[in-house]
């Protein structure tokens, strides 16, 4: 508690000399960003007073994926995502949660019969619908928003072959929000995915909704994960798509959002986790730091992308980064492991980078 209060007193006077993301737009959409456990957990001196100051809503990076709260049929591990939880009410946020169906971090224990087969289509029901009343349901009126169900889409918009797909079939998102729905009927549901910026993703998202809400599901938002290129998606891009979910009756959310700096090391972009790809020297171009023309770029890129949000501040309700500093960021191993990444709003030290500075001024543009 001593340490909560010390590292909350620094945040309140980095408030007062920095200017912060969270009132820079009040009344158009909260500000926040993903949470790992030192962070939750007050172990880090660097981000824990960012976190509190800049930010006015929080997601969790690991600890409420299936393999981690719930690693064994026989029981969960709520104690990461209890302590989450506790930072995010302390900080009086509006908390995420995320995420209940996902095909990856998933166990195999989830699909599997006691004999290592695949389950029935009753018998993973079952399943999910346990993990989903009693996930949602111990935070209930505490976690405001779920990503109910995470990247169930491929690139060219056909349904991702799952273990969820190929034991359920396609209504395996519309039990998982109805499940949801019935255990915090006050929470905001989310659908949650990467790439929708592209056409033909873009479209089967928008028809995957369209099927959703005829068919009564209660979702609430559609969460566009925001994975970006210095060069993608278009600014026409990111419009499009937004005014798409739009006409459709549901809210947007940028979920995850990054700027990779980087050069590509693969041919497609991709957020999926389980993509890899090799390296070389070309492909860590800045080890050391960030050229000054870059860091400008990015403050630019940055610049754009926000202003096409607060074009569409009334579709969209939450921007969320994926990390706090550079250091934080997932981007620093993938898809390819050891470079040096410099995707979001505060270097390494904490510090804000001119990207925070452009990012600000938008809000005082608008």
């Amino acid at each position: 508690m001593k340490a909560l209060t010390l590292l909350l007193l620094a945040a309140a006077a980095q408030a007062e000399t920095t200017p912060t993301l969270k009132d820079a737009f009040r009344g158009m959409f909260r500000i926040g960003a993903a949470v790992n456990q030192a962070q939750f957990e007050v172990r880090d001196p660097r981000g824990v007073p960012i976190i509190a100051a800049q930010f006015n809503t929080i997601s969790p990076e690991n600890v409420l994926k299936w393999e981690s709260v719930h690693p064994r049929r026989d029981g969960y591990n709520f104690d990461p995502a209890d302590r989450y939880v506790a930072f995010g009410e302390t900080n009086k946020m509006f908390i995420i949660g995320h995420c209940l169906v996902w095909h990856s971090q998933t166990p195999r224990w989830v699909f599997e019969d006691a004999d290592g087969k695949p389950l029935t289509r009753d018998a993973l029901l079952e399943r999910m619908h346990d993990h989903i009343r009693t996930v949602v349901g111990r935070y209930k009126g505490r976690i405001a928003g779920w990503d109910v169900v995470n990247e169930a889409l491929n690139e060219d918009g056909t349904m991702r072959q799952s273990p969820w797909h190929r034991i359920l079939g396609d209504d395996f998102i519309m039990k998982a929000f109805q499940f949801a729905h019935e255990a915090d009927p006050q929470a905001e549901l989310y659908y949650n995915d990467y790439n929708l910026e592209n056409e033909p993703k873009r479209k089967a998202a928008v028809e995957l909704i369209r099927r959703l809400k005829a068919a009564g599901a209660f979702i609430t938002a559609v969460g566009l994960q925001g994975h970006d290129k210095m060069d993608w998606p278009t600014l026409e891009q990111q419009s499009a798509t937004i005014d798409a979910f739009a006409a459709l009756g549901v809210k947007v959310n940028i979920t995850e959002l990054d700027v990779d700096v980087l050069p590509r090391t693969q041919r497609q972009n991709t957020a999926d986790v389980s993509a890899t790809a090799a390296g070389t020297a070309a492909s860590n171009p800045y080890p050391v730091g960030l050229p000054d023309e870059v860091q400008q770029a990015l403050a630019k890129r940055y610049a754009d992308l926000f202003r096409v949000f607060i074009n569409h501040r009334d579709t969209i309700t939450r921007i969320t980064f994926w990390g706090v500093t550079d250091g934080d960021s997932w981007l620093n191993n993938f898809p390819t492991r050891g470079r040096t990444n410099y995707p979001l709003l505060f270097d390494r030290q904490g510090k804000p980078k001119p990207a925070f500075d452009a990012v600000i001024q938008t809000a005082r543009q608008k």
